[in-house]
């Protein structure tokens, strides 16, 4: 028995556990379904494509996606303590205040609008750039400046100014439209974790127990109240229940939340019924508005040495030295925020740049010599779907993102590789680069023939269980399910829209924004730092 159960030590999960058991009066069970242990190469930047598809991956695959040559495309997401924290890129982006004011809208509270989260962003992080109004320090999240810069990749910065797009020297701070280099979650050129930034320090606490290597099969509804979870210990084989005696935490992820509703009898009922599944809880949306950031990666080869020199003696000794040299690089160094169209109300397009080839995830020729720009689409129209696919908590889901089912998608992801190209032609990249892996013209047509042949996951899934202030959303403006009590979800599924760039940073802050909900201890301390957050010019 526990106060609070909370499922899954992803980065949500982290922040709930470290935060809450901040209150020796509370008692709070973490339960993980990955390894306790860590990854060899886990604390290098560089190495974070040696992560995928381990015991510390979920490994999942979506539905065979018809507007992308009917492949069906890799999906990692984190599996063990830190979650996608512990296997990510490590770029810390917040997105844009438009995507919070969206989200105020659709929930119908302020609680989430630019200001609100602001604040969360600035309590959870610890910025090597110092205090002000566009930064934290003495939060648990490290959020450093990239540890390598790579000299191809500053070509690219300065190739963009040549082709017109302006420098942005912090993406932080008023518009992030522009180029520049990103900031990362890394501290003495190490990942630094949501467990490293939450979960670590609080591991001597006697309130705060972490199990890991426990699946969770279901959450355990009586009475219209969620009472506990039914888990298997994967060590001993061993099934158990763990009851909460205030609320379950569901902290799963945008893929592991919905499964595990809709296990639990939360869920569309037809869908439930079919599968011969309990209903509880007639949930229409649970699992629908799956929302994801779609990337088409442009490869060149380089006549300059790239991240592929990272794999040496040399570069490890100076990384083990001090953190420095080309392992502290994240790969993707620099990119930046652009318009496809004109008169939209924030950046549609990221650039994720990299002096790699990178492609197929890094798996199959990990930092091979070369050069990569990945336009990626932050605001898609498009939406897709996650179901069960059995009964069986083991099986895994059915996940059909649903790309590039709008068109705009599609002519707006054609303009970003038209425009990247241009870019990768100026006269600061066009001498050290020749084509590898790149549509066969900047027609049109040979753009949509790469995109639908090469376009893949950038790693960003939201929305399956929504807040909203309509009464079929999931979750209310308080992240509680509806339709049954003593249960909330947080995680990226709760975001009623995909943030306009990278995601884990949004995650950490929706979690601090959950603590204050849960627990009423930071309300106006929450509304006083709100309502001191400045705006950004244009908003």
């Amino acid at each position: 028995m526990a106060d609070y159960v909370i499922i899954g030590a992803g980065s949500a999960g982290c922040v709930l556990a470290g935060r809450l058991s901040e209150d020796p009066a509370v008692t709070v069970t973490l339960v993980e379904a990955g390894p306790g242990s860590q990854p060899p190469l886990l604390g290098v930047p560089a190495a974070f494509p040696t992560l995928l598809r381990t015991e510390w991956d979920w490994d999942f695959r979506t539905t065979p996606q018809p507007s992308l040559a009917g492949r069906s495309l890799y999906w990692p997401r984190g599996r063990g303590l830190g979650g996608s924290s512990a296997i990510n890129a490590m770029l810390y982006l917040r997105g844009h205040p438009h995507d919070y004011r969206t989200w105020a809208r659709l929930v119908g509270s302020a609680g989430w609008d630019w200001p609100a989260m602001l604040a969360m962003f600035l309590r959870s992080e610890d910025n090597v750039r110092g205090a002000s109004p566009w930064h934290g320090v003495g939060g648990p999240l490290s959020v450093a400046d990239s540890g390598h810069r790579h000299a191809s990749v500053a070509r690219f910065l300065v190739a963009a100014e040549q082709f017109g797009l302006p420098a942005n020297p912090d993406f932080a701070v008023g518009e992030p439209d522009g180029v520049g280099w990103f900031q990362v979650t890394t501290r003495g050129g190490r990942r630094w974790s949501a467990a490293d930034a939450y979960l670590r320090p609080a591991s001597g606490r006697p309130n705060l127990r972490v199990g890991t290597g426990v699946h969770v099969h279901r959450i355990l509804i009586e009475g219209g109240r969620a009472t506990g979870v039914v888990v298997h210990e994967q060590a001993t084989g061993r099934r158990r229940v763990i009851r909460a005696d205030r609320e379950v935490l569901l902290a799963a992820g945008a893929i592991g939340s919905p499964h595990l509703l809709m296990l639990s009898g939360i869920g569309p009922a037809d869908h439930l019924r079919a599968l011969g599944c309990p209903v509880h809880v007639d949930s229409p949306n649970v699992g629908e508005g799956l929302a994801d950031h779609l990337a088409v990666p442009l490869i060149w080869d380089s006549r300059r040495r790239s991240i592929h020199d990272a794999q040496s003696v040399a570069a490890l000794a100076r990384w083990q030295w001090d953190g420095g040299g080309p392992l502290a690089s994240t790969i993707a160094e620099a990119g930046g925020f652009w318009r496809s169209t004109s008169g939209l109300p924030a950046p549609d397009i990221q650039w994720h740049v990299g002096a790699a080839a990178f492609h197929d995830h890094g798996l199959t020729e990990p930092l091979a010599p070369g050069f990569s720009i990945g336009p990626t689409l932050l605001a898609p129209q498009s939406r897709g779907r996650v179901r069960l696919r059995t009964a069986d908590p083991q099986h895994r889901p059915l996940i059909d993102p649903g790309y590039l089912r709008e068109p705009v998608d599609l002519a707006a992801l054609t303009a970003a590789v038209g425009t990247a190209l241009a870019i990768a032609a100026q006269p600061a990249l066009a001498s050290i680069l020749h084509p590898r892996d790149l549509p066969a013209s900047s027609d049109r047509a040979d753009i949509v023939a790469h995109i639908r042949n090469r376009a893949e996951t950038i790693y960003h899934p939201v929305g399956t269980c929504a807040m909203g202030a309509d009464e079929h959303s999931v979750l209310d403006a308080r992240l509680r399910v509806r339709g049954v009590s003593g249960l909330r979800v947080v995680d990226a599924s709760a975001m009623p829209t995909v943030p306009r760039g990278n995601t884990n940073a949004p995650t950490i802050a929706l979690a601090e924004r959950a603590v204050d909900l849960i627990t009423g201890r930071r309300e106006a301390l929450h509304a006083t730092a709100a309502a001191r957050t400045p705006q950004p010019a244009g908003c």
